[in-house]
């Protein structure tokens, strides 16, 4: 039986970053691992950033989007029987942030998995200090910690630098845990508002610098398995809540890019936007990437030549609104 990893969480929580870890760590100790990416969206551009692990040891197959929750659950069943097939000794997935957990536990159960695979881990990453959600939003956010064996609050080290706290020691240590106990709170009051019987506690928490990971860290979320709880469900992938916007070679300057994408997330009239990801040849700069989550976490690093394209994921979003600061397809 191969062993499944799911690392799951809302969109630009940190998700594959902790994979590309995670996967360095499997495979040092001897594994040989096969990544299911199932991005939400046509275009996977996260795939970019697991590619240097690539190898003997470490391959990556994707999921691209699917119109309805059946055409995705096919294609996601037919990826996990070829990476069984493959003979990884553990196959790690990554879902898109809108993704319901119940979806694979289901089939896990169904004929050839059955007999290919095993739950191992279920690890949900959250964004520390995450704010307010819709109603949809808090469905997913009960989906994916209801089974987690243990829940990582990502993003410590950006809330210490923007004086936020952190849960170090001291007074931003002080605030820190007043954060914590913050997210638990919007945690279980998810779960509640779901009828669901699991409580969250601190032993669920790992607080984490996810570049900052060890060995021993990495060993004790392998091992940390999961849980199974029920909960109302919604058809969310269905519902045509959550969207995803195209932006296809452009060409901006470095500062004028920055510009717009605050301006995304700071107009209201856009919607809300979860994140937007991507790279983009610009004409100071060469190629950056692109990863923001908000107007605080504005992530643009320089990378190496990929492809000209930027994703806008959020929910209610207005196209036309958007456009006033990128020319979305």
């Amino acid at each position: 039986m191969h062993k499944i990893d799911l690392i799951t969480g809302f969109l630009g929580s940190g998700k594959t970053t902790f994979i590309k870890k995670y996967a360095e760590y499997l495979i040092g100790r001897g594994e040989r691992i096969g990544i299911l990416e199932n991005d939400f969206g046509a275009i996977n551009v996260d795939r970019v950033l697991l590619s240097d692990i690539l190898g003997d040891n470490c391959g990556i197959e994707m999921v691209v989007g699917g119109d309805t929750q059946d055409t995705h659950r096919r294609r996601m069943k037919t990826k996990l029987i070829a990476l069984a097939m493959n003979g990884y000794d553990r196959v790690i997935i990554e879902p898109s942030g809108i993704f319901d957990v119940d979806e694979l536990f289901d089939l896990l159960y169904e004929e050839p998995l059955d007999r290919m695979y095993e739950m191992g881990a279920v690890i949900t990453i959250v964004d520390a200090g995450i704010g307010d959600l819709s109603g949809e939003s808090r469905y997913l956010m009960c989906s994916q910690t209801a089974c987690a064996g243990r829940i990582i609050l990502s993003k410590m080290d950006m809330m210490a630098r923007d004086g936020i706290g952190s849960a170090l020691d001291g007074e931003e240590g002080r605030v820190g845990s007043e954060t914590i106990k913050r997210d638990l709170d919007l945690l279980n009051n998810c779960l509640t508002e779901f009828k669901c019987k699991r409580v969250i506690d601190t032993e669920d928490i790992f607080p984490a610098d996810l570049n900052d990971l060890n060995d021993a860290d990495l060993a004790g979320l392998a091992e940390c398995g999961y849980k199974r709880f029920s909960h109302i469900k919604m058809p969310v992938m269905d519902t045509g809540h959550y969207e995803s916007l195209f932006v296809y070679h452009l060409e901006l300057d470095h500062e004028d890019l920055v510009s717009r994408i605050r301006g995304i997330f700071t107009d209201d009239r856009c919607g809300h936007i979860f994140r937007i990801k991507g790279y983009m040849n610009t004409t100071d700069r060469g190629w950056l990437e692109i990863n923001a989550t908000s107007e605080a976490f504005l992530g643009i690093s320089e990378t190496e030549e990929s492809e000209n394209v930027i994703i806008i994921i959020g929910e209610n979003v207005d196209k036309e609104a958007v456009r006033r600061f990128l020319p979305v397809q």
